[in-house]
């Protein structure tokens, strides 16, 4: 199975670097999936619940993006796991 390297940031911390499945994250035109081998992708991110597989992260906002199988997300902080 094919999987996305995949990096949760905020200014203090890193929350995940790992492996993933897929990202659900709620972009400023609605909630939006990336799956493996997902075209290249620069999205701002609103408050709401951004699911890395089956973990959910509450944010604020924040910026994600993806390239060649890698997704980076940057979060102001996370309020709480959902």
């Amino acid at each position: 199975m094919i999987y996305l390297d995949v990096s949760l940031l905020t200014p203090r911390q890193v929350l995940y670097n790992g492996t993933a499945r897929s990202v659900i994250a709620p972009g400023e035109e609605g909630v939006f999936e990336v799956l493996p081998f997902h075209k290249r992708l620069l999205s701002r991110l609103i408050s709401g619940v951004l699911f890395i597989d089956d973990t959910g992260y509450h944010l604020k906002r924040g910026i994600l993006k993806v390239d060649q199988n890698k997704v980076t997300i940057i979060i102001e902080g996370v309020e709480n796991l959902v």
